[in-house]
């Protein structure tokens, strides 16, 4: 053959010359592409001529039934169990740092993350970050995002809006004599650092008694419960989807069910010279945490499904021949004669493919070709 990556294959052996020849193949034109799958591989035979069927002398080396079964798309992949991606908080304020906290603390809604100037710079809950300062007049979702943890931490008299007033900066000053701030109805940027939920101190970067500088970092965090971080090439996308349940193996052999939380794209640096960054899929599984107690960091197996497929029928990849008038068949075996019939294919998975058509039932044998 003329094409690259195509070499001729022998014919298996044939009896003796004649209308059978002609009868099952025409002239017969066999050629051999490795084909790879999401299952595995499979032989692609080109032929001439229809249906027909094959004398013994042309029967397949060796037949595979056809299954019916449920067919799973799924890999295992190994995680690490932690309290997730870290994340680095810097400084706003200037002055010199008074107080960080230890590794390993909470830091929940309305308490200090450190202070500068023995005054807190504090945590509040929310998902747009703090860009400029809050006084009246302002308008937006920061400013209902930093009125709805107020009336959270039990402060009132104005209304959960997007609009600072005046009723927002007596609540705001309320708040700020409870802190030991300056009672200004005002606040500086850096003063409130909005987070999604409760953080956990993952590493303190700063000390008691070192400047505070604008960009510096201070700490760096995580949240509070335990996750599942697993790292994939960007090939094996199709398996993480978020909400997706997963399987954990756990350090003890036991298994618990998960949850794909968040997907993300992540770039690993490259390592050194000659190499390239490389593009990963990153994906947080959330567990329960009975399943996680005892655990603070531990490797583990996730056993990801992109697809399942119940009650199909199915038959090695490698049975499956690419026909030459299109689409894909399979070779039926049946009382010392064979005959190719085109079929549909559906999932491929765990080295099985779904198929369907040609009047398939399960038990019948297919051919698998050498």
């Amino acid at each position: 053959m003329a094409n690259d990556g195509v070499k001729d294959v022998p014919t298996r052996p044939e009896g003796r010359r004649g209308r059978s020849r002609g009868r099952a193949w025409g002239a017969l034109a066999v050629a051999v592409v490795i084909a790879a799958t999401a299952g595995g591989t499979f032989i692609l035979l080109s032929r001439e001529g229809g249906e027909g069927e094959q004398s013994s002398a042309r029967l397949p080396p060796a037949t595979a039934q056809v299954t019916r079964q449920t067919l799973h798309d799924t890999k295992t992949i190994s995680g690490s169990l932690g309290y997730g991606p870290t994340t680095s908080l810097v400084n706003r304020l200037s002055g010199t740092v008074t107080w960080v906290p230890g590794s390993g603390d909470v830091v929940r809604r309305g308490k200090p993350l450190y202070r500068v100037d023995n005054t807190p710079v504090v945590l509040m809950y929310g998902s747009l970050a703090a860009y400029r300062e809050l006084a009246p007049g302002v308008e937006g979702r920061d400013v209902k995002q930093l009125e709805s943890n107020l009336k959270a931490l039990g402060y009132g008299g104005f209304t959960v809006d997007d609009e600072y007033d005046w009723e927002t900066a007596e609540a705001v000053q309320e708040w700020q004599d409870d802190l030991g701030l300056e009672e200004t109805g005002r606040v500086e940027l850096g003063r409130v650092v909005f987070r999604p939920s409760a953080v956990r101190v993952d590493s303190v970067e700063a000390t008691a008694g070192q400047p505070a500088a604008p960009a510096q970092a201070v700490l760096t965090y995580t949240g509070t419960s335990r996750v599942v971080t697993v790292q994939m090439d960007v090939s094996d996308q199709r398996l993480a989807k978020e909400k997706a349940k997963v399987t954990i193996k756990l350090p003890d052999g036991k298994e618990a069910a998960g949850r794909i939380r968040d997907v993300y794209t992540v770039i690993q640096p490259a390592q050194g010279q000659g190499s390239e960054a490389e593009t990963k899929i990153e994906s947080i599984v959330s567990l329960s945490r009975k399943a996680a107690r005892g655990l603070d960091a531990a490797a583990v197996d996730v056993t990801f499904t992109a697809s399942s497929r119940k009650n199909v029928l199915t038959v090695p990849v490698s049975a499956l021949v690419a026909l030459s008038e299109g689409g894909y068949g399979v070779e039926v075996v049946s009382g010392g004669a064979s005959k190719f019939v085109p079929v549909e294919t559906g999932l491929f998975a765990s080295g099985r493919v779904e198929v369907s058509g040609g009047d398939l039932a399960e038990g019948v044998a297919v051919g698998i070709p050498k």
